[in-house]
């Protein structure tokens, strides 16, 4: 009687568990970017409305709003590298590298988000334009379109691109070569907005 009991309490569980699947197979491990230099544990600082800047959050096309890195097979047509899988999307990660990179560079107060509260009227957003390996050259590419507020009302745009040539398309040549793209076009964003 008590056999028949606890398999008519298991019997559910174990239909159920035919049923149900946990997902692939995670991947061996995840890229991420990493800042070139950081600043150290204890550093902040209090800034005017007009020096401190705030970084919103920026836009990428559906090809790289995703965590896969994406390979440029020819001019029509897109692939995405085997076993290369982002911690999280590559327009995320960015932003919080340049604000890294932009705090370190300069005497601003960084606001990496969203924050509607934040009282500073410098403010960066931008398109990730490409993020990924390009097969016919053997390189990654990393481009970024930057926007700002400039003088009164006006607006100022500017492109930024970094090129990482002879890398294999493998993770472990794309991840590293992607992250020194990244920071190489942190660095480049960090003295444009000063």
């Amino acid at each position: 009687m008590k056999a028949t009991k606890t398999l008519a309490i298991l019997a559910p569980a174990l239909l159920l568990g035919g049923c149900v699947s946990f997902g692939a197979e995670p991947p061996e491990s995840l890229l991420t970017l990493t800042p070139t230099a950081t600043a150290p544990a204890g550093s902040g600082g209090s800034s005017e409305e007009g020096t401190a800047i705030v970084l919103m959050e920026f836009q990428a096309p559906a090809a790289l709003d995703v965590t896969r890195v994406p390979v440029q097979v020819t001019d029509t047509q897109l692939a995405y590298l085997k076993d290369a899988v982002w911690v999280e999307k590559p327009a995320r990660l960015l932003r919080r590298l340049m604000a890294e990179t932009i705090r370190t560079r300069s005497n601003r107060v960084v606001i990496d988000g969203d924050d509607p509260g934040a009282l500073a009227s410098n403010r960066l957003t931008g398109t990730l334009r490409q993020f990924g390996y390009d097969a016919s050259t053997s390189s990654v590419v990393v481009i970024f379109d930057a926007v700002r507020p400039g003088e009164g009302n006006a607006v100022e745009t500017r492109r930024f691109e970094a090129v990482v040539p002879g890398v294999t398309a493998d993770v472990q040549g794309v991840g590293p070569a992607l992250n020194r793209a990244a920071n190489d076009i942190a660095v480049q964003v960090a003295d444009w907005v000063g």
